[in-house]
């Protein structure tokens, strides 16, 4: 009895200490897993929680009635003569059986309007309802230790007796152990998802137009912005860049609206000169930021879309929590330091970006003339101070045309992505024209001193890949404009003349 006695003692002297012990490395991996499995379900659930917005502005945008005599909805007349008539629970307005959603709630079913039910939906699947308030919660009460089955106090204790009152409570210290730590995880959870919901939401789409090599970024609007001003409001702007290769070459940015939390921009940036390939491995970098007129610019949040996720020409809806993203250093090389954009191919080797130029051609049979059209370029590099360049395009057809066969472009001033939109023309008969190769070259103009070369290529029958594609297309298509994207490289040249 006495062993008995002292060795129940010593399990409730040991549950003691587990009250204060810290979590094990056990219960922090449970919790680690129950966060990143609630991280997954919340991206699968952001494109639903988008298509529930969306539906439910629709939806309020389409009303046709008073909510009064006649229904909320769709406008029928109600009460006599008219279909029956319910009331919403929620807003309290007046609407038809058809337009309405009965909703089973205790002590009885309860009619809600197609709008307001959507409305609960949302709140519920968003967890909007959370931060509204949360409802009352109890924790369990410790299990109640019955003494009836034992009622004569006279009985001497014996060792069944004293084993049952030695391990109640334990088994109550381990009930309060168990919810604590349950109550640290859910505190954890929370807080993640307080801190994501407290720097706002953004609703964009983005569409890829394989045809003309496009990007479609379309900034629909935010909503409950962090403050970032002494007013509690902010002056929010959304700017876009490509990853890797982050630079001002491949920066777009909306325009700033002032004093809100909720601005609505329906923006539409265009990144031009995309290939498939650059939407196989590059991200979308989307971050939202509050202008200062005296000082800095502050970062609030931003997300990131991986271009692969993407159907080619098919719009895709976003609707997401912003996140606070911890920015990586990069590695600072040369061509870092002059502002050209850089990324890894699939090795691992470091590139260098130039630029890419958007060319048509069309050989004219009616004029005997290659016409020549230099549109825009893209993603050019840097080489100005203030981290732009003054782009110009020349080009040449060779050999053996002379001074007639060079032109140039008008000079576009601090811009790395240029739109020209001019055209040349060269006079030569059509049987010659195989054996001429068109030089394009682009250079940033400086005043006083001898221009700088950004890039350029060579279109012709000694050309390899699309640059020998499209001066073939042209030659078989005649009086047919072809327009291709056409990578800048690092060439050699002396001199823009």
């Amino acid at each position: 009895m006495t062993d008995a006695v002292m060795g129940t003692k010593g399990v409730h002297v040991q549950s003691g200490p587990c009250l204060g012990a810290e979590l094990t490395d056990e219960e922090k991996e449970i919790i680690n897993s129950v966060i990143v499995r609630a991280e997954k379900m919340e991206a699968m659930e952001q494109e639903r929680i988008g298509r529930l917005v969306n539906r439910l502005d629709n939806m309020k945008k389409a009303v046709c009635g008073d909510g009064v005599s006649r229904c909320l909805l769709c406008g029928e007349q109600l009460g006599a003569g008219g279909d029956r008539s319910v009331v919403c629970e929620d807003c309290k307005k007046n609407m038809c059986t058809k337009c309405g959603v009965q909703a089973n709630a205790r002590p009885r079913s309860v009619w809600l309007c197609k709008i307001c039910s959507e409305q609960r939906e949302v709140w519920k699947r968003s967890g909007a309802w959370f931060f509204k308030g949360l409802p009352k919660q109890f924790l369990p009460s410790p299990m109640p230790i019955s003494r009836a089955r034992d009622p004569s106090p006279q009985k001497s204790p014996a060792a069944p007796p004293a084993a049952v009152q030695t391990q109640a409570p334990v088994a109550s210290e381990l009930d309060k152990l168990l919810h604590s730590n349950l109550m640290k995880c859910l505190c954890l959870m929370q807080y993640i998802a307080f801190v994501s919901a407290t720097l706002g939401s953004l609703e964009f789409t983005l569409l890829y137009d394989q045809g003309n090599n496009s990007l479609h970024c379309s900034i629909i609007r935010a909503k409950g912005l962090k403050p970032m001003d002494s007013n509690g409001l902010a002056d929010p702007y959304v700017k876009l860049h490509l990853l890797p290769g982050a630079s001002k070459s491949n920066k777009l940015r909306t325009k700033t609206l002032r004093n809100t939390r909720n601005p609505t921009w329906n923006e539409t940036l265009v990144y031009h000169g995309l290939t498939d390939e650059d939407m196989q491995r590059k991200t979308l970098r989307i971050s939202v930021c509050d202008e200062d007129k005296f000082g800095h610019n502050e970062f609030i949040g931003e997300t990131r879309v991986a271009l692969k996720k993407l159907k080619f020409n098919q719009k895709k809806n976003f609707y997401v929590c912003l996140e606070r993203v911890v920015q990586t250093k990069r590695t600072s090389t040369a061509g870092g330091a002059r502002g050209i954009a850089l990324y890894e191919d699939e090795e691992g080797a470091e590139l260098e970006e130039r630029g890419r130029i958007l060319i048509s051609l069309m050989y004219s049979s009616q004029l005997s003339r290659l016409i020549v059209g230099v549109i825009r370029c893209v993603h050019l590099a840097a080489m100005d101070a203030n981290g732009y360049s003054d782009p110009f395009v020349k080009i040449c057809l060779k050999p053996d045309m002379g001074k007639k066969a060079k032109n140039k472009t008008q000079i576009k001033k601090k811009t790395l992505n240029p739109e020209f939109n001019e055209e040349f023309s060269y006079e030569i008969k059509h049987a010659e024209l195989a054996k001429k190769t068109l030089d394009i070259s682009v250079w940033d103009y400086d005043i006083g001193k001898c221009n700088d070369y950004i890039g350029g290529c060579q279109l012709g029958i000694t050309a390899k890949g699309e640059r020998l594609k499209h001066w073939y297309e042209c030659l078989k298509n005649k009086d047919k404009k072809i327009e291709r994207w056409h990578t800048l490289l690092n060439e050699n040249h002396i001199s823009s003349d």
